[in-house]
């Protein structure tokens, strides 16, 4: 059976991914079009995601601890948008 991971924990894990994801090496060839770095960035983001999608769900959890939640969203698309919105603009 899985570990239960508390609420507070699941936030830090989730900006943690967001981090990794904006750090995620570019590689060499193709640059930021290559398939295989889109795919890791977005399966960080998904991970993300995923790790707070219930907590709003969830019975007893405070209105900041939501707003935090709401916070990880923004932050996840804003992440989206910065790391592979500029796609487009790189040179080939």
């Amino acid at each position: 059976m899985p570990k239960l991971i508390p609420a507070a924990e699941r936030i830090v894990l989730a900006r943690n991914l967001i981090q990794k994801a904006r750090e995620f090496p570019i590689p060499a060839e193709l640059g930021r079009n290559n398939l295989s770095y889109i795919a890791g960035v977005r399966d960080l983001l998904r991970q993300a995601r995923d790790l707070v999608k219930f907590i709003p769900q969830t019975a007893g959890v405070s209105t900041e601890m939501k707003e935090d939640v709401k916070k990880i969203y923004e932050e996840i698309e804003g992440a989206n948008r910065d790391i592979l919105g500029r796609i487009d603009q790189v040179p080939r």
